[in-house]
């Protein structure tokens, strides 16, 4: 089983850093996508309350529930300080296993720091089609 299958097989809750509320954006639909095949999204976007009947949280410091994967749709310029948050959160919690930089996003200085926490870290790779590639 590669790094992908695993994720995808062993990590149910995700935190979508970025859930968009347009149905037409893929940080909208993948997310949306996830929930109908049984994984639980938590949305983080600090500009919604709520989304698909969800609760959205400002920051990954704010979910309150345990948190096993992080997907993350924003510009690959934002993800240091993404990253920043999630480091925090597993030494403070330790419940984050993996984290997902959505098709297009890449930070190679966060997977290497990412790997070196333990964390597993796929970048640049879409979930949805993932997904559809293994279990279509």
């Amino acid at each position: 089983m590669d790094e992908i299958d695993y994720i995808l097989r062993n990590f149910k809750t995700i935190a979508t850093v970025g859930f968009s509320r347009d149905p037409k954006k893929p940080s909208h639909y993948v997310p949306k996508f996830l929930l109908e095949r049984g994984y639980k999204v938590i949305p983080v976007n600090p500009t919604a309350e709520e989304i698909l009947g969800l609760k959205s949280y400002k920051s990954i410091k704010e979910v309150p529930e345990r948190i096993e994967l992080v997907q993350i749709f924003r510009p690959s310029s934002e993800v240091k300080g993404i990253f920043g948050e999630i480091r925090e959160r597993v030494k403070e919690k330790g419940d984050v296993k993996a984290v997902w930089l959505q098709e297009g996003i890449r930070d190679d200085e966060v997977a290497e720091e990412a790997r070196k926490l333990g964390l597993l870290f796929v970048q640049d790779r879409c979930m949805y089609k993932e997904y559809l590639k293994r279990y279509r």
